[in-house]
């Protein structure tokens, strides 16, 4: 039996997508902030600028994703790029204003390493459905699965991997073990859910 024809997101299916990615990844970033946890990534680069200059993460965030958008424009075209621009936009105002409307005082590492991980793969996993990002290391990931068939989760793992290693010099051992563990799940997300060909939406 033929499998179905591909169906194309429509507007309100997109415009969900990013909002609710946006949301999940703030969420679970907010959760490993809150435990003293980094993760990898452009992400974990604005943790660790975040902790050093007490600079908002969201502000951070969205600078250090503008130079990835010409390569997206170039690579992926338009309708990703601005996609990926609403979600970063989006993505910056949930880190930044969070803070205001929940108050995480007290988070056990091991459980915001897991859930913290299983939020941020998940709605990375969303956006990535719906031809989108969070910019950063995220278009380049994409790029690599849809052109040479890499899983966007093993080589976001890779590059996680690099990143956690140069926080070694600022996080202590235990912590930076429980961030590594948190990126190995977020990545598995990614790897074990958003394979080439399994998704048949457009």
């Amino acid at each position: 039996m033929a499998a179905p024809a591909p169906q194309a997101h429509g507007i309100l299916d997109d415009l969900q997508a990013l909002v609710a990615g946006a949301m999940l990844v703030s969420l679970g970033i907010a959760l490993m902030g809150a435990a003293g946890l980094v993760t990898g990534g452009v992400a974990g680069l604005c943790l660790l600028l975040h902790y050093a200059s007490g600079i908002g993460f969201g502000q951070i965030f969205f600078v250090l994703s503008l130079p990835f958008y010409a390569f997206s424009l170039r690579r992926l075209g338009p309708v990703f790029t601005f996609k990926t621009l609403g979600a970063v936009l989006l993505f910056s105002l949930c880190a930044e204003y969070l803070p205001r409307m929940l108050r995480l005082e007290s988070v056990h590492p091991l459980y915001a390493a897991l859930m913290g991980g299983i939020l941020v793969g998940v709605g990375l996993l969303m956006l990535f459905r719906h031809r989108a990002s969070l910019g950063g290391f995220n278009i380049l990931c994409v790029y690599l699965q849809e052109r040479f068939g890499w899983r966007a989760g093993l080589v976001q793992l890779g590059l996680d991997l690099l990143i956690l290693l140069l926080s070694l010099a600022v996080v202590e051992p235990g912590a930076w073990l429980l961030s590594l563990l948190g990126a190995v799940v977020l990545n598995l997300t990614l790897a074990v859910n958003h394979r080439p060909g399994r998704y048949l939406a457009q």
